[in-house]
């Protein structure tokens, strides 16, 4: 199966995925780690860590901040043994993504680019996903900045408190 074809897969699923921040308790939450959960999915098995931003700013095209709607926003860390698919990055920005614009991923001094597709954005290769996930776990924040359809810049701040042990449950949960 190609990275293509495992982000368009990964993307239907977690488009129906329960994670949205806000859920105190969900069928499929096993574990809470600070400022992240796991999620756990059976037939196929599929695991996730999930969180959300601890802040969000919008603002139009001069920098000034605006209000806007948006939907579900949350970064991710996807499994899924059956398709290979193992330690995939997710961005949901909860609005559509200017097309072909790119959506930056800010951890300490390492910065990383996402294509986007519709609401949501990833990394390009299975080495970047690694890549990642190994600043995030160094890192105490991640900034990931967007553009909208609508010319809207979203900043959304991510705590990595955490991470390293939600990611470390979801990947074992897959491992067998």
């Amino acid at each position: 199966m190609t990275r293509w074809m495992k982000y368009a897969v990964a993307s239907a699923i977690l488009a129906t995925a329960p994670v949205a921040a806000n859920a105190q308790e969900t069928e499929n939450r096993v574990a809470v780690k600070t400022d992240w959960s796991v999620y756990v999915e059976d037939n196929p098995t599929e695991c996730w860590a999930v969180s959300a931003p601890r802040e969000t700013v919008n603002t139009d095209a001069d920098g000034n901040i605006k209000a806007v709607r948006r939907g579900d926003i949350y970064m991710l860390v996807f499994y899924r043994p059956s398709e290979s698919i193992t330690g995939q990055i997710q961005f949901a920005g909860g609005y559509p993504f200017a097309p072909g614009s790119t959506v930056s991923v800010q951890i300490g001094d390492s910065k990383f680019d996402l294509f986007t597709e519709g609401e949501s954005a990833w990394p390009a290769t299975a080495a970047e996903d690694g890549k990642i996930i190994a600043a995030m776990k160094r890192g105490a924040d991640a900034v990931v900045t967007g553009r909208s359809a609508r010319g809207t810049v979203t900043k959304d701040t991510f705590s990595l408190l955490g991470f390293t042990a939600a990611v470390d449950e979801a990947q074992s949960r897959c491992a067998n």
